[in-house]
């Protein structure tokens, strides 16, 4: 199994200009951001704009950030959050300016109690995350993250097809009490 760097390493390497690093930290967080852009924006397309620009943001920024916690998923987020935020202010701002587009599934603001329960969430989902087994984590991340079938994530980590199956289904569980927590607080 190839050795398992963590988000500040990959952080520090992708600072000094490794590609393949700042690589590992999209596909490992891809996903969680588009979906916390999604919760705000409110479209898919939207979604992946904003996602991409909190990635070329974080790019721009690495220098300079020091990581407070294990994942680099809070941080992200927060980009995530003032991205959305100014993509809905933009359009606003055209739909203002042209008489005809009026568009009324976009909220005049953005929700603050959403943006603390999208951070808490982010933040939940990356704690629950370390509580798991190493193989867990990288079936997770191969399988969630980037996307592969079961038969390739098991072949690349030496396990069975059934092996991979079974532990995803349980953590994505977990993930989804762990989801259901955050929300009903």
């Amino acid at each position: 199994m190839p050795e398992t760097l963590t988000d500040a390493e990959l952080v520090a390497q992708a600072a000094g200009g490794d590609d393949d690093a700042f690589r590992q930290l999209y596909r490992a967080y891809i996903r969680p951001v588009y979906w916390i852009a999604h919760g705000i924006v409110g479209t898919a397309a939207d979604a992946e704009d904003v996602a991409q620009e909190t990635f070329v943001v974080a790019w721009r920024k690495l220098g300079a950030l020091q990581l407070e916690s294990e994942s680099l998923l809070p941080w992200l987020a927060t980009i995530c959050r003032f991205q959305a935020a100014n993509r809905l202010r933009r359009q606003r701002r055209d739909r203002a300016h042209t008489a005809d587009a009026v568009d009324e599934t976009i909220a005049d603001t953005v929700d603050v109690e959403q943006q603390v329960i999208s951070a808490a969430l982010a933040e939940r989902i990356a704690a629950e995350l370390q509580t798991l087994t190493e193989l867990d984590r990288e079936i997770f991340r191969l399988c969630a993250s980037e996307g592969y079938a079961y038969q390739a994530a098991a072949a690349e980590l030496g396990v069975s097809h059934g092996v991979v199956r079974n532990r995803l289904s349980r953590v994505r569980t977990q993930l989804r009490g762990a989801v259901r927590e955050t929300e009903e607080a």
